[in-house]
């Protein structure tokens, strides 16, 4: 790798040079039509850019702020900015003004880049809050005809300043791009904020270059291949994946025409890796059971038949166990009717290898997967390591295991169990955090607050955060993400929360999934008025009955786990928001802000006399106003093994 171009800047300029104009570096979808960009292409879009900034006064180290869905213009903005050293600050598209305000203030952002009228409106209002905000930047100029500020400029027009400004400094941008080094700040990406406000993690282009390389040598990724860009660009996943993975390979990065159509886009694309955080392989599998449900009686019933086929040779293969010659005439009879015909249809026909991280993916859910012949591994990281420190190998795979330690990684376990590790990717630091950074990165080694162990195969298994394992008061180990895990396998719980730290048994509040749910009720001629009004159904109490005794039967089949099963559960009478802080914007549950927020429910759940319990409920709308509604929340037991 020595040899290579450090700096994203640098990597660009030499793609450009490398490859021919025929080959795609980005495609984006718009009225249904595929436009094609090369690495020519994507150069001169950011070189317009920047010099547009630079004549707009950007210069080393201001901060840029960006917001949107997967753009194109996102990405050349990213590069921009980094071409001339400054720090791109990627912001979540679906953020509340009390999130936003406090990362672009913190940041200290002076420009802002917005892909859409949506976005513009919510950094409109920054800017009269945070004086230092001095433009801001918009892709797609619909609905933003009579928006007449000064401050207020067009993608299009600001490139057209770059223009002009190239002409009267012809050698600006080649002299500004070679002013960057490899060890400067390339982005800042805020934490998802699980204990607090968000931690601005500091990425070097050294940091994201490597472990880019290091990924795409791992499983033998290079210019022929193609991704879809869908994931947040906020997200540390997207950031390697979509930006410095393609720069580094040369592979095509493709943008769908919106969230709503990229399974659609997806298809006819045809991607040979993807990317995924757990809640996306659950989402995807509570639809795959929906349509399941939808079709006719002989299609279930062989549905059902041909998955427990696949189930039981990927468990074998996962054992490294010869699997039965039945077994495997069967499994080819189930590939033909079933398995390819349902990886087609999502759009993964040419799928070489599928990533999921960002946190623990219920094992169910991750065989399910497996057993359709996908080559689904995991991964584990942190935004603190460039999400590099360990991955699965093909032919290595163990359900319950991240793999082992990547190329250049260190790995080791502390006296109290957290995992350490030593990473290429390791941050800089916090920015304007300098206690924080000293907590995490001591002597080289970053303490991931993870929970886990290395395994006889040289794997890591990951347990949960340190700070939420624990046990019952029986001495029973309790994992509360185990368990969540296990309950969300069921296309009908989009979230759980399970509570037992120091008491005598396990205790779940249960975030119905109202879409499948909802179709569940609408087959059974059960009229619903919202989603409180769904959730407090006693039919659908029923069902979640059964759903919690399937995993408690589960857990009752493993001695260390038997006294972990659900003793008792209630329905949420509202879906878990990160716009409420109940979880964050990678939908991970910020458990200590729940556990106080509904303490009440928590302690109605271990009151043995309660059978119900009111509560009275805020929500709050994207533009921060709020609403409040009461309910009685109703209590069952489950039977247990």
């Amino acid at each position: 790798m020595s040899n290579l171009p450090m700096t994203f800047p640098h990597i660009l300029i030499d793609n450009a040079k490398k490859f021919p104009p025929s080959k795609a570096a980005m495609r984006e979808k718009n009225y249904g039509i595929w436009e094609s960009y090369s690495w020519q292409d994507y150069l001169d879009q950011v070189r317009d850019f920047a010099l547009g900034l630079a004549a707009l006064g950007f210069k080393k180290d201001d901060k840029m702020a960006i917001i949107g869905d997967n753009r194109p213009r996102l990405y050349w903005g990213t590069a921009a900015c980094q071409c001339l050293s400054g720090v791109p600050v990627p912001l979540y598209q679906d953020a509340i003004h009390k999130e936003l305000h406090y990362i672009v203030d913190h940041s200290e952002c002076m420009y802002a880049l917005a892909e859409d009228q949506e976005q513009t409106d919510k950094l409109m209002v920054l800017k009269d809050e945070i004086p230092s905000l001095k433009y801001i930047i918009y892709d797609d100029p619909r609905g933003l005809q009579n928006y007449k500020k000064d401050w207020l400029i067009a993608f299009a027009d600001v490139q057209e300043m770059g223009r002009k400004f190239d002409k009267e400094n012809p050698d600006y941008f080649m002299n500004t791009v070679n002013e960057v080094k490899p060890d400067d700040i390339s982005i800042i990406v805020y934490t998802s904020g699980t204990t607090g406000n968000p931690k601005g993690v500091m990425l070097t282009h050294r940091m994201i270059a490597d472990c880019s390389r290091g990924f795409l040598e791992w499983d033998h990724l290079d210019e022929t291949d193609n991704i879809m860009a869908y994931l947040p660009m906020a997200w540390i996943g997207d950031h390697i994946f979509s930006y410095g993975q393609a720069l580094c390979s040369g592979f095509t990065v493709n943008c769908p025409e919106s969230t709503d159509t990229t399974v659609h886009d997806q298809r006819e694309i045809g991607p040979t890796h993807i990317f995924a955080p757990p809640r996306i392989w659950e989402n995807i599998l509570t639809q795959v059971m929906i349509k399941n449900e939808d079709s006719a009686w002989i299609k279930q019933k062989l549905f059902h038949y041909f998955m427990k086929v696949a189930n039981r040779v990927e468990k074998k293969r996962i054992a490294n166990e010869r699997v039965p010659f039945t077994d495997k005439l069967l499994y080819k009879i189930g590939d033909f009717i079933l398995y390819a015909p349902l990886v087609d249809n999502l759009g993964m026909r040419k799928m070489k290898v599928a990533y999921t991280a960002g946190e623990a993916i219920g094992p169910e859910i991750f065989e399910f997967y497996r057993s359709l012949g996908l080559n689904l591994k995991q991964l584990y990281g942190m935004t603190e390591s460039c999400a590099y420190v360990s991955m699965q190998k093909d032919g290595d795979i163990d359900s319950e295991s991240v793999g082992p330690p990547v190329s250049g990684v260190k790995i080791k376990i502390s006296d109290k169990g957290e995992v350490m590790y030593k990473s290429p990717g390791n941050f800089v630091g916090y920015y304007k955090n300098p206690e924080a950074t000293a907590e995490t990165l001591a002597d080289g080694w970053i303490h991931s607050g993870d929970a886990g162990y290395m395994t006889e195969r040289g794997h890591l298994k990951i347990i949960d955060r340190a700070k939420d394992v624990s046990q019952l008061t029986d001495g029973t180990l309790f994992s509360p993400k185990y368990i969540e895990n296990k309950l969300k396998f069921s296309h009908y719980i989009r979230e759980a929360v399970s509570h037992g730290m120091n008491m005598d048994f396990v205790a779940a509040f249960i975030d119905v999934d109202y879409g499948a749910v909802g179709i569940w009720a609408e087959r059974r001629h059960l009229a619903y008025t919202s989603y409180m009004d769904l959730a407090q159904k006693p039919e659908v109490y029923d069902l979640m009955y059964n759903e919690i005794l399937m995993v408690n039967k589960r857990l009752s089949e493993d001695e260390r786990l038997k006294g972990a099963q659900i003793k008792r559960f209630l329905l949420l009478h509202k879906e878990l928001n990160p716009d409420d802080g109940e979880i964050t914007r990678t939908r991970k549950v910020r458990r200590q802000f729940v556990a106080e927020k509904y303490a009440k429910l928590v302690e109605a759940l271990y009151d043995p006399t309660k059978e119900s319990v009111d509560v009275e409920a805020t929500f709050t709308y994207e533009d921060g106003r709020t609403t409040t509604m009461r309910a009685n929340l109703k209590i069952r037991d489950v039977e247990l093994f």
